[in-house]
């Protein structure tokens, strides 16, 4: 083998062009992230149930639903937890199991749990995100603005506009006040009127709605009729018909306090110590690129166009954790390059041998990148940091030194630079192979781990 790659040196001069393109191509369109996903195959389903207590929820909710999930092709485990007001359920899979595919099996399963589970409770899978996707978080804040102002706008602008970029699963928000119009009735005027509870929620229901109303057709045109019925504030709400007495209309203000308040909360976000404030979380798709994620998100922000005073600030970027990972790879590379330039020059004192042997951190390098893509591992802090530059550098050293050795001394004078570089490539031939063999044979064991530890 060695003999044909000397007499077809351009076969070697093709491969290495080959990986040189395939590895920088491959290094570009990297997936680069943190930190790796250590995260099992997982779907969450969530129930909200309102007014139940823990046993309720357990008895009547979690129970129905994780007896339907149990079963399913792939599945490890299920596991639930039960809280005032919450189910949440948890299925495991096997990590070669699709995450598509073990959601739409949950989803056909959930058919079933619904008819189950008391009328008006929906199940709902959870995002398609693990705790790693959190990749971005910031406060909002707005000059002279009430929190409850400021939640609406990152609820309803600022959050529907960053959910628009490809690969962002969904906006967490926490803090500030959930606008709500209350409707506070008088019990004495509604005694007086002869109106219960019930028909004060029924007509602002029933009040609150457009219809269709089919078209008419005039002068060769076409005109939709609707029926605008849907209230737009406190005015509209006020003018709602809630019953008739003695011919005369009783309007909602007429029995009721209709004002604006917060939704009670349970929990609140500080700030360096300034008081409260609204604070939103960026969750990406799982296996989404988190880099480029990142810089989508920060061009998005930049390009919002928001209330004057409003400001979106930034508190947690995970692109600093990778380009400092980035950072210490260039670090080590160069270092590891430098380095091994210097010690060749000093033993070997061929300064060819040393560009030689130095060249193989780099293409090892890109060769490792093929490498990961082909087994689907991101760039991330602990694969990039794994990469031992000490090590892929044995072999060629030995190489070297061995045709300097041919080279420079005695042996072989009457043979040619090709036959010296042949006949020392055939010495060490031999033990490079079984050194790197006893390498891998080590690594070996840590291949056959399965799961979180694999």
């Amino acid at each position: 083998m060695l003999d044909f790659f000397l007499k077809n040196r351009w076969i070697v001069l093709v491969l290495l062009l080959g990986l040189v393109a395939g590895g920088i191509y491959t290094m570009l369109h990297l997936n680069i992230e943190a930190y790796p996903d250590l995260t099992p195959v997982q779907v969450v389903v969530t129930t909200e149930t309102p007014g139940m207590s823990p046993v309720e929820v357990e008895q009547l909710v979690t129970f129905p639903i994780e007896t339907s999930l149990i079963g399913m092709p792939g599945t490890q485990v299920v596991r639930s937890a039960s809280k005032l007001g919450l189910s949440m359920i948890t299925v495991v899979f096997d990590d070669s199991t699709d995450i598509y595919l073990a959601r739409q099996l949950v989803n056909e399963r959930l058919g079933e749990a619904r008819a189950r589970i008391p009328a008006g409770l929906e199940p709902q899978l959870g995002p398609l995100a693990t705790a790693f996707g959190e990749v971005y978080q910031y406060t909002v804040q707005g000059q002279n603005m009430g929190l409850m102002d400021v939640k609406t706008i990152h609820d309803w602008d600022i959050r529907y506009d960053l959910r628009t970029i490809p690969g962002v699963s969904e906006i967490n928000s926490w803090g500030g006040y959930t606008k709500e119009y209350t409707v506070e009735v008088d019990p004495l005027t509604l005694q007086r009127y002869g109106i219960t509870v019930h028909d004060v929620v029924q007509q602002v229901s029933a009040n609150n709605a457009n219809f269709g109303g089919g078209f008419i057709e005039h002068n060769e045109e076409q005109y939709t009729i609707r029926g605008i019925g849907r209230t737009l504030g406190i005015p509209d709400l006020g003018r709602i018909v809630v019953k008739s007495h003695n011919g005369v209309p009783v309007l909602l203000k007429n029995v009721a306090n209709i004002v604006e308040r917060p939704y009670p909360r349970q929990g609140a976000v500080m700030r360096d110590g300034k008081g409260e404030t609204v604070c939103g979380m960026v969750i990406i798709v799982k296996g989404a690129n988190g880099n480029n994620m990142i810089k989508a998100i920060k061009q998005r922000i930049a390009q919002l166009k928001l209330p004057p005073g409003v400001k979106v600030l930034p508190f947690y970027d995970q692109s600093t954790v990778i380009d400092a990972t980035i950072a210490t790879v260039k670090h080590n590379l160069i270092e590891g390059s430098i380095l091994v330039l210097l010690v060749l020059l000093i033993f070997l004192a061929n300064w060819r041998a040393a560009l030689i042997v130095a060249s193989v951190i780099p293409l090892a390098l890109l060769f490792g990148f093929a490498g990961m893509a082909a087994f689907g591992v991101s760039a991330n802090l602990m694969s990039l940091g794994a990469v031992d530059f000490g090590m892929i550098v044995d072999g060629s050293v030995v190489m070297i030194e061995n045709a300097v050795r041919r080279l420079e001394g005695d042996e072989g004078e009457d043979a040619g630079v090709r036959e010296k570089v042949r006949m020392a490539a055939h010495e060490v031939a031999r033990p490079i192979l079984f050194g790197v063999a006893i390498i891998i044979a080590v690594y070996l064991p840590i291949f056959t781990l399965q799961g979180l530890e694999g």
